[in-house]
Order: structure tokens, then C-alpha cells, then sequence
């Protein structure tokens, strides 16, 4: 009977913990995860490339001794020191009064995108070591080493996405909520803002480029835009 018990809170144990680490991968993707989704195979699975583990999540996620950093998942990356990024201007982009630098969420994505923090810069029993992988201009198009500070060139992000920047802009659709541009809650906001992961879901490339969804036709553009 006592073999038995011992079992039953080993297998309750591993469910926890399974459980726990499926929600925070959820989190870290801005809130909905596809079904049967994984970063195993995708430019986010660094575990192959001989930086000292083959641990899947440790790049990004620990389950203990985490950085303090906030609204950041069990974080165990060093995040960028960048403080003022040159953002997007248009004469045509309504919503630049709402324009604030990077989000938290968004801040995250840049720990290794814009170019300032190696890939490889993660925690080992919570110590941050320094790496040498960086991404550079020709490894994304949002910074890299040869144009560090700009978000100029890149799609808007950080500004406030409602229903008054809808009626402004006349070519944009009302978001469902706060939460969501979409009644089918694909394309998420952050505390009523667009960030990296409204348009990217970190640990699904089911769609390429990790994009929320297909992007065929310009399906992922239009929903959002209608023109």
C-alpha cells in the first residue's frame, strides 16, 4: 500500500510540474497555445547548438532560481540593457501619440533580437553567463549588430490598439477587447497594446516566422487591417 501511495505522488508530482511548465510556456507566448505545439525543430530549439546544455527550455525558462524580472515567466536569459530604441514614425500611423518604448513583453523578444544580448547569455543555478552568439543585421531584421537602438524600419509596437485608433484610422478593425484583437482570440494585446507577440507566438512555427496564423493571402495583416 505504501508502494503504491509513493507512486500515485510521484506520477500527481510529474503531472504538476508538467502542468506548471505548459502554463508558463503559455504566458511567455502571450496566452493561447496551439494544440500540439512545440519550439522542438524551430529556430527557437538552440538546444543542438553545443552552448553547454541540450536543455530545451533553459535558454529562456527555469524552473528554479529564476531572474527577477518582471512579468518575465520563470526568466533564465539576460535581458537587453537597451533603455530608448528608435521606434516607428508615419505621417499616416495614428497611433503615435500612444507610442511608448518596448513593452515588458516585448523586451523579452529583444533579449536576443536586437542584437545587444548573445543568445547564449543564460543562467546556470541562477548565475547569468555572458555568451558569444549574437544575432546580427543579416539574422533578423529587427536590429542586429549593425544598426543597434532601431525599431524604425519594423512594424509598430508598443501603442495603444482601441477603438478610438479604429475610428481614427478608418482601415483598421475595432478590437474585440483589451485583450484581443479578435473575436477568436488569435491575435492577443497587452494591457490594451500591440507588442511582439500579438503578431508572434513564440513556441509555435507551425506557420512560420512563428506567426500566429497564416499569413496566406495576407490573413494574418487583415486581421487587423481591412485595407
Amino acid at each position: 500500500m505504501k508502494e503504491m501511495m509513493k507512486n500515485s505522488s510521484s506520477k500527481f508530482s510529474g503531472r504538476r510540474w508538467t502542468a506548471i511548465l505548459l502554463v508558463t510556456a503559455t504566458l511567455a507566448g502571450g496566452g493561447r497555445m496551439a494544440s500540439g505545439a512545440s519550439i522542438t525543430g524551430t529556430p527557437h530549439d538552440l538546444s543542438g547548438k553545443g552552448w553547454g546544455t541540450t536543455e530545451l527550455c533553459k535558454f529562456c525558462h527555469t524552473p528554479h532560481l529564476a531572474q527577477a524580472v518582471a512579468t518575465a515567466p520563470l526568466w533564465n536569459h539576460q535581458t537587453t540593457a537597451i533603455a530608448n530604441y528608435a521606434l516607428y514614425t508615419s505621417a499616416t500611423f495614428q497611433g503615435a501619440s500612444t507610442v511608448t518604448q518596448p513593452g515588458p513583453t516585448s523586451k523579452l523578444c529583444l533579449s536576443c533580437h536586437d542584437g545587444t544580448v548573445a543568445s547564449d547569455s543564460f543562467a546556470t543555478a541562477g548565475v547569468l553567463q555572458n555568451g558569444t552568439h549574437f544575432m546580427t543585421a543579416t539574422a533578423t531584421n529587427l536590429v542586429g549588430a549593425a544598426s543597434l537602438g532601431g525599431l524604425s524600419r519594423d512594424h509598430p509596437i508598443s501603442f495603444t490598439y482601441d477603438a478610438a485608433l479604429a475610428t481614427a484610422d478608418q482601415h483598421l478593425v475595432t478590437p474585440a477587447s483589451t485583450n484581443y484583437v479578435d473575436a477568436a482570440r488569435l491575435i492577443p494585446l497587452f494591457n490594451g497594446k500591440m507588442e511582439c507577440a500579438s503578431c508572434h507566438a513564440t513556441h509555435d512555427n507551425q506557420y512560420g516566422k512563428f506567426l500566429r496564423t497564416s499569413n496566406a493571402g495576407s490573413a494574418l495583416c487583415k486581421a487587423c487591417h481591412t485595407q
